[in-house]
């Protein structure tokens, strides 16, 4: 029985030692901790981490909630809506969005077609104000989307999600099929040429001009109508860590156009202000996943960039 003991002492020795001399180190799992990587089609909340060369399909609010909108139903002036095409902030007084926010790249291109299948949007609460496309019928206004169809035309059903109400604004004819269609087909074209975008759009202020005149709401007054439509653009070449990516001179396009008929004798780029300037018409709070100190520069300068 010594004998036998003293052999395998002399065993377990052995192995020691040759462990330590393959550089061999053997370490168990902390608690809870896993070795499996997420896919790559998830991306991390900062955006793309995955091919630099590859555009994906990132978190449309990356850069931050700019109104702290929740999904708690008493926060019903500014309730959380997250589809995976874009995310909004609801007004349930105004019976549209605050503001709409996407990600924008070549990956949610393609080739579907236009579903036009305006509809209200289940994802509000079954007791609240619904709007449908009959509360814009004859109303002298567009419906007019924030998150924009052709922005999401990767797949038939990526293109429908556009089409939900809460995605849709009463806005003038001229505004929406002339101005707004104009900067929406440019940051379409900087996709294109190999760029991503993180986009906010949204409404303030009460009255607008349609092709029946001046109104502050239509549907019986359970829609207002906004006075200004306004669009944040912040354009980065494709890569990946998109946060840590966005410096000093990353190109930062606000717009802030008047909802009237007449907006179109001007072109779009004249429009252009500081994102400062609409966070202190809508008391939004841009760019929260920044430093401060990016934040003050990014927000205080007008982009003076091409417009097409």
């Amino acid at each position: 029985m010594q004998t036998k003991s003293v052999i395998a002492v002399i065993i377990v020795a052995l192995f020691v030692i040759l462990g330590k001399c393959k550089g061999v180190e053997v370490s168990s799992p902390e608690p809870n901790q896993t070795t499996t990587k997420p896919p790559a089609t998830q991306p991390a909340p900062g955006g793309n981490t995955t091919d630099a060369s590859q555009p994906t399909r990132d978190p449309h609010l990356a850069l931050g909630n700019p109104s702290n909108a929740t999904k708690d139903e008493r926060n019903y002036d500014n309730f959380l809506i997250e589809h995976p095409q874009f995310v909004v902030s609801y007004n349930r007084s105004r019976g549209t969005a605050n503001w709409v926010a996407w990600h924008l790249s070549k990956a949610w291109r393609g080739t579907a077609r236009r579903q036009n299948n305006f509809r209200f949007d289940p994802s509000l609460p079954a007791s609240w104000f619904r709007a449908t496309t009959n509360h814009y019928t004859g109303s002298g206004f567009d419906r007019g989307h924030m998150c924009p169809s052709d922005d999401r035309d990767g797949s038939e059903e990526d293109n429908s999600a556009t089409f939900l109400m809460t995605n849709i604004v009463p806005q003038a004819p001229k505004n929406n099929q002339e101005t707004w269609r104009l900067l929406e087909e440019y940051c379409r074209r900087l996709a294109d040429e190999g760029n991503e975008m993180y986009i906010y759009s949204g409404v303030y202020g009460r009255g607008g001009t349609g092709s029946n005149g001046t109104t502050t709401n239509i549907a019986n007054g359970q829609i207002t109508v906004p006075s200004r439509i306004w669009k944040v653009i912040v354009v980065l070449p494709v890569g990946t860590n998109d946060i840590t990516r966005i410096n000093a001179n990353t190109r930062i396009i606000a717009v802030d156009t008047p909802n009237t008929q007449s907006v179109e004798e001007k072109p779009w780029g004249d429009y252009r202000v500081s994102v400062r300037a609409i966070e202190q018409a809508t008391g939004l709070n841009f760019f929260a996943s920044l430093p401060q100190s990016l934040q003050n520069t990014l927000e205080t300068k007008v982009d003076n960039g091409p417009t097409r």
